[in-house]
């Protein structure tokens, strides 16, 4: 029994029931609870950035060819693309298919503080500012807020920076080895707070919104957790079938931090234990280092999955009825727009509605239809961008001869000791 209860698994599980129970009977007290979900992922967020760091540095350094490290990232984001816009499509054809937005009325008025807030935001979303936000103009400050994509792109320079040094770096190499077994050990005494931060956020959720917010947007509702868990089971189960690889021994190896992810709604809640437990699997470190951290900017496929059908479904409700080239022009503008969705809560939304001000043909107000259900949305999308990296981290692992199949096999079958002794559950 008290193996059952020092199980991660089973603790936040039970305080995500709990959280349910919580926000339902008592949703007054629940809906202050927030805090607790937003304690846990700024401590969270408090060792990506250093953690992210080590772990590029150390991986290029490791593998020491540059030309390889090349290769390695031209390969992500390659498969980025390819399965987002595999994702992009798969949206549209169901979202046109079931047709989740006939029936819903709409009245097309004027748009609410809260829309206008999002729309304001939308609007500044563009492919060359994304890019040019990618570089840090300061390294110190992207680390101090936290903008994991400008981190990863100066953690590739000091990398490669730092192998030119040759064997004078090596002290530096071994010094860094050690900070990052510091900052895993803080994260082992964080995810002791897990439980409390999934009670947070989902008591939360239905505290403030309730249940009754999904019933007028539950066939939306539905059609998403559908088409996401087709997605999963279906493109990712296939591309990992490629090299013989199990999905679902390997989701059942990242139970906790989906079920993390479930309670906090934020994919980024779990960024250091998916670098980690995908290392501990056998991938190499600078894969790990490389392709994950750049996946969470890149590789969103539940966020990509929901922006589509989203956009859809508000052409649904308003009928305003798509050509062809409409809907090939939005697959085109959400290649764009969902690039810059990060992996917190809300950002969705926030592609979603700079989504809408590009295409200029469905009515922005529509947003203020999505406001009540969009929280509990963002868990599908959090789960699937966090399924979707690890498939991708595995996949260009075993492409790149990168992924020890022996080590593999034998964490599946729990006859190697998991997670790394980085941490500890």
């Amino acid at each position: 029994m008290n193996k059952i209860y020092n199980n991660l698994t089973f603790r936040v599980l039970v305080a995500i029931v709990v959280g349910i129970l919580l926000g339902h009977f008592a949703p007054a007290f629940a809906s202050k609870l927030k805090p607790l979900g937003d304690l846990f992922i700024n401590l969270i967020k408090m060792v990506i950035a250093p953690i992210i760091f080590l772990t590029i540095v150390l991986g290029i350094s490791n593998m020491g060819d540059l030309k390889k490290v090349g290769r390695v990232g031209g390969k992500a984001l390659l498969y980025f693309e390819i399965v987002t816009t595999a994702a992009l499509i798969i949206g549209l054809v169901i979202a046109n298919w079931l047709r989740p937005g006939d029936g819903v009325v709409a009245q097309v008025g004027g748009a609410s503080d809260v829309v206008n807030r999002y729309t304001e935001q939308g609007k500044s979303m563009n492919w060359v500012d994304f890019l040019m936000h990618s570089v840090p103009s300061n390294a110190v400050q992207a680390f101090a807020e936290g903008e994991i994509l400008q981190v990863l792109v100066f953690s590739v320079l000091f990398g490669m920076g730092l192998t030119h040094m040759g064997e004078k770096g090596h002290s530096l190499i071994a010094t860094f080895d050690r900070l990052s077994k510091v900052f895993f050990n803080i994260l082992n005494m964080v995810m002791k707070l897990a439980p409390l931060g999934a009670l947070g956020g989902m008591a939360y959720t239905i505290g403030t919104y309730g249940v009754s917010a999904l019933l007028p947007l539950g066939k939306l509702m539905v059609t998403v957790y559908v088409t996401m868990f087709l997605f999963v089971f279906v493109i990712l189960n296939l591309i990992l079938r490629y090299y013989k690889i199990s999905l679902w021994q390997l989701l059942k190896y990242i139970k906790e931090e989906l079920l993390i992810v479930l309670g906090t709604s934020s994919s980024e809640s779990v960024l250091p234990l998916i670098m980690d437990k995908l290392e501990n699997l056998g991938c190499s470190r600078s894969v790990v280092g490389l392709v994950i951290p750049a996946g969470y900017s890149f590789n969103l496929d539940g966020t990509t999955i929901y922006l589509s059908m989203a956009t859809i479904f508000l052409a649904q409700v308003f009928h305003v009825d798509l050509t062809l080239g409409q809907e090939l022009t939005i697959i085109g503008i959400l290649m764009v727009t969902s690039k810059g969705a990060a992996g917190v809560t809300g950002s969705g939304f926030i592609v979603l509605a700079s989504t809408l001000t590009a295409i200029e043909v469905i009515p922005v107000e529509g947003l203020a239809l999505l406001l009540g259900v969009d929280r509990f949305m963002s868990e599908a999308r959090a789960i699937t961008n966090t399924i979707g990296n690890t498939v991708a981290t595995v996949w260009i692992a075993r492409n790149e001869n990168e992924l020890d199949m022996k080590r593999l096999n034998r964490v599946f079958k729990k006859e190697e000791k998991e997670p790394l002794a980085n941490y500890e559950y």
